[in-house]
């Protein structure tokens, strides 16, 4: 049996371990403080949820074939909470 061999100039990822999306978040929340110097933050939850949320709709929506029901088990929503959100976020 042939070993399975790489496609030139591609990147092994076995032993890439993945860095958790809150440190991303906390990343980006530091720069957004940095930004504002001396201005105060308003309605902070608010914005970085409005921002997290729908790419998070559409990635699950996208992994799940566009089929709602597998993509309200994958976020742990009911299906109507989902549609719910998609019409909030303009989603279909």
């Amino acid at each position: 049996m042939e070993a399975f061999k790489q496609p030139a100039g591609s990147i092994n990822t076995d032993n890439i371990t993945p860095v958790p999306l809150s440190a991303y978040v906390t990343q980006t929340l530091e720069l957004y403080f940095a930004q504002l110097k001396d201005h105060d933050a308003v309605n902070l939850h608010t914005m970085v949820m409005g921002e997290v949320e729908k790419p998070l709709l559409e990635a699950a929506l996208a992994h799940a074939g566009h089929n709602q029901t597998k993509a309200a088990k994958i976020l742990g929503l009911s299906r109507s909470t989902l549609r719910k959100k998609l019409e909030h976020y303009g989603i279909s």
